[in-house]
């Protein structure tokens, strides 16, 4: 029976190979979002619409959805921004801190855990604006996960063992990463934070397979008198003034990236400038390139290809970081292939994505800091009052912005895009009379009230700083006339559900804002929305009717949506809860038991059939 010696080890292999599923590669990926049985990338395709073709969960029975499972995920210390992954039975989580999950699919049950171990107190001070890590990567069975200190690991997605690790940033340079990694052509690529420090911005490619650097892009030039590194950097000099330099720039890449493999592009938005005030850059009436703004490069060299700058002279931390979104769009009767953002500033973006072409751009929340776009360039018309000095002005959308990181998305069906929209924030800048550049610590060079709606408080300066001992003016009267939507009184977060094709809003429904959550968009026509107040809430994607609401008691830190089919059945999935928050400037992690409130975080996996018990509220506070 020499011929079953020879079979049987080829049959165990092929069952072997069944049980490990196929391999996530780059036409894996390009054709992922076709079916809907997975979700393996961060947006859930390369064009991050973030729609599913799955129905089971339906307008039907959307208000059946329950519980099926949950995980804990140890004790947090920020807020769970990731979007998990699931790939051949297993959700792969990652948290704040960088520590990464494998857990059965079926069960809940962990498979793997690795901990990178950073050194939390070196990094903490480092991170502008909270702890986070917004997710994974996989390529070719590895997990590849962006560190909050600067590294780039590669991990066996069967084992979690260590495959390769690579270094992109180092905190003592003022970096650190909270963005997920993505893939092009075999290729990993990651931008860094950091822009209200005295940094550089920037993004690398490195071999997925190997980790070996490709190349990188800095996104605003160095030392005029050193050689540039390509000639979009000498190009964009030019557009510079003073010693600029000294100071970093700013302009680092800390979200919003798609990738075209058609096309051969990829698409990054840059952070802002750095310090705020353009005056403070010695930039005043300068576009400084290549600053909040739409890059497309290629993704073999890092060659630019095109780009576009929402905000010419950024001085309101309007970054361009958010998501960037992919889709056929027909515009007056023309189909197009476009790139689509709510950016920060309050207007809604369209551009032709091949050749980089403003297509239209409107507001869809409140705007003041604009008089509008101009309709040929998409340049926006600025208000004067807007430039502020040592006299305080009173702008929206405020430094929260109107659309943050919180991930919006596309249905082909009904044509809308569904944004999480603060549609009222507001701040009010003044320039800081006392700025210096400091090498330790933030260089924001504004004065600025906490407590004025917007989003949230400025950093304080780490140790070894020194903070501004100004104090904020009055605004000065009035504030610029407004453009957009009016907002509705009271309500500043709401669902905004957006038509590209025409520029205008189809409807609004009360809950969530910029920050925080996300939604989900799938052939069920549905939206599924997680709020940061715990609440996940199903509504109707044609006219916004809610269907279902279930309140998660993980108030604070969510993450957003996905969903993904197992066994026949459709599931929902998505991170939340903040944990035990230290403060940025600590020096020690504080050793005390956390109080009885504290909120821990969890990965929660629902389903039309789910049982389970939701996790408990904390007691009140006493």
């Amino acid at each position: 029976m020499h011929w079953r010696r020879i079979l049987l080890p080829v049959l165990f292999t092929g069952i072997a190979m069944a049980q490990q599923g196929r391999r996530v590669d780059d036409a894996a990926l390009k054709n992922t979002g076709k079916t809907g049985d997975e979700w393996i990338t961060y947006g859930g395709t390369l064009a991050e619409t973030r729609y599913s073709p799955l129905n089971q969960i339906n307008a039907m029975n959307a208000s059946g959805l329950g519980l099926e499972w949950s995980f804990d995920l140890g004790t947090g210390g920020g807020n769970q921004e990731a979007t998990p992954l699931f790939w051949n039975r297993t959700i792969y989580a990652v948290t704040n801190w960088s520590v990464v999950y494998a857990i059965d699919a079926r069960t809940g049950k962990q498979r793997w855990k690795w901990d990178p171990e950073i050194n939390q107190n070196a990094v903490r001070g480092k991170i502008c604006c909270g702890v986070v890590n917004r997710g994974l990567a996989i390529f070719q069975g590895k997990i590849i996960a962006a560190l909050n200190d600067g590294r780039l690991q590669a991990l066996d997605a069967e084992t979690g063992k260590p495959v390769w690790e690579a270094r992109v940033s180092y905190p003592q340079d003022n970096y650190s990463i909270t963005m997920a990694p993505r893939i092009a052509k075999g290729k990993v690529i990651i931008g860094v934070s950091g822009s209200e420090y005295p940094v550089r911005g920037f993004f690398s490619a490195f071999d997925a397979e190997t980790g070996h650097f490709a190349w990188k892009f800095y996104t605003v030039p160095g030392d005029p008198s050193k050689p540039f590194e390509n000639p979009a950097l000498k190009k964009a000099a030019e557009t510079w003034s003073g010693q600029w330099w000294k100071l970093g720039g700013g302009g680092t890449v800390w979200d919003g990236m798609a990738y075209d493999p058609e096309a051969d592009l990829i698409y990054i938005g840059t952070g802002n400038g750095g310090p705020w005030p353009e005056e403070l850059r010695q930039s005043k009436g300068k576009d400084n390139l290549y600053v909040c703004s739409i890059l497309a490069v290629k993704p073999d060299t890092g060659e630019l290809k095109w780009y576009f700058q929402p905000v010419p002279g950024d001085s309101w931390d309007f970054d361009s970081v958010q998501q960037l979104m992919l889709a056929d769009v027909t515009v007056k009767g023309r189909q197009r292939k476009v790139l689509m953002q709510a950016n920060k500033d309050g207007f809604y973006y369209v551009l032709d994505r091949v050749t980089g072409q403003f297509i239209s751009g409107q507001p869809f929340a409140k705007v003041t800091w604009a008089k509008g776009l101009n309709e040929e360039t998409g340049r926006p018309i600025i208000n004067p009052e807007a430039h502020y000095g040592a006299e305080a002005v009173t702008l929206s959308p405020g430094p929260g912005g109107a659309h943050n990181w919180a991930p919006m998305s596309f249905n082909p069906t009904t044509g809308l895009v569904y944004i999480p929209t603060s549609t009222d924030s507001s701040s009010t800048f003044a320039m800081d009379p006392n700025f210096t550049v400091k090498p330790v610590g933030t260089n924001i060079g504004i004065i600025r009230n906490p407590g004025t709606p917007g989003g949230p408080p400025l950093p304080p300066d780490v140790a070894g700083a020194t903070p501004s001992t100004a104090k904020l003016p009055p605004p000065k009267p009035p504030s610029p006339p407004a453009i957009g939507p009016t907002p509705p009184e009271g309500q500043r977060g709401m669902l905004v559900a957006w038509d590209p094709a025409t520029q205008t809003e189809r409807w609004r429904t009360p809950g969530g804002g910029s920050i925080g959550g996300g939604t989900l968009t799938t052939a069920g026509g549905l939206v599924f929305q997680v709020i940061n107040d715990g609440r996940l809430v199903i509504y109707s994607a044609d006219k916004g009717e809610k269907l279902h609401e279930i309140q998660t008691n993980l108030r604070g830190g969510m993450g957003p949506p996905i969903t993904y089919m197992l066994d026949g059945k459709q599931y929902v999935a998505f991170m939340g809860g903040v944990g035990v928050v230290v403060p940025r400037d600590a020096t020690q992690t504080p050793a005390t038991p956390p109080p009885a409130t504290t909120i821990f975080p969890k990965l929660l996996v629902f389903s039309m059939d789910g049982k389970a018990a939701l996790p408990s509220p904390p007691p009140p506070a006493q």
